[in-house]
């Protein structure tokens, strides 16, 4: 058996969803501004540090996409939710509530995965400054 839901039980995770979701989008700008600045940087010099930069970023704004992607049906689905819940299908509310939860649950484990791979690119930096001699 089910528990009942109200139309504001889907509408709770709205702002968490629209903050994680812009959260992600000023990621998105900050890896398109670094892309910008790196093609800058491989037309005057090509170098094997600035590849493995841009891997690093493909893999990162990948990540980032697939993250959009699953906050942006989270949220679409908890509209379907209240929609469900507005004409009376409760029971199929319920599901598809529950299907929001777990997309947006897959997002956060994504954005996980995306920190922790930037933390690794950025220990590669630091790790260079500390060897680096003036």
């Amino acid at each position: 058996m089910h528990e009942e839901i109200t139309l504001t039980t889907p509408a709770l995770l709205f702002s968490a969803i629209s903050l994680i979701l812009l959260a992600y989008s000023n990621r998105f700008i900050s890896y398109a501004s670094l892309i910008r600045s790196l093609h800058e940087k491989l037309s005057e010099k090509e170098n094997d540090v600035l590849l493995g930069q841009i891997a690093n970023l493909r893999k990162r704004l990948y990540l980032t996409k697939y993250m959009q992607i699953l906050g942006v049906s989270s949220l679409f689905l908890c509209v379907l939710t209240m929609f469900l819940i507005f004409i009376g299908s409760q029971c199929l509310a319920v599901w598809m509530f529950g299907i929001a939860l777990l997309l947006l649950i897959a997002s956060l484990g994504v954005s996980i995965l995306e920190i922790q791979i930037s933390v690794r690119a950025l220990d590669l930096h630091l790790g260079e400054l500390e060897n680096h001699k003036p």
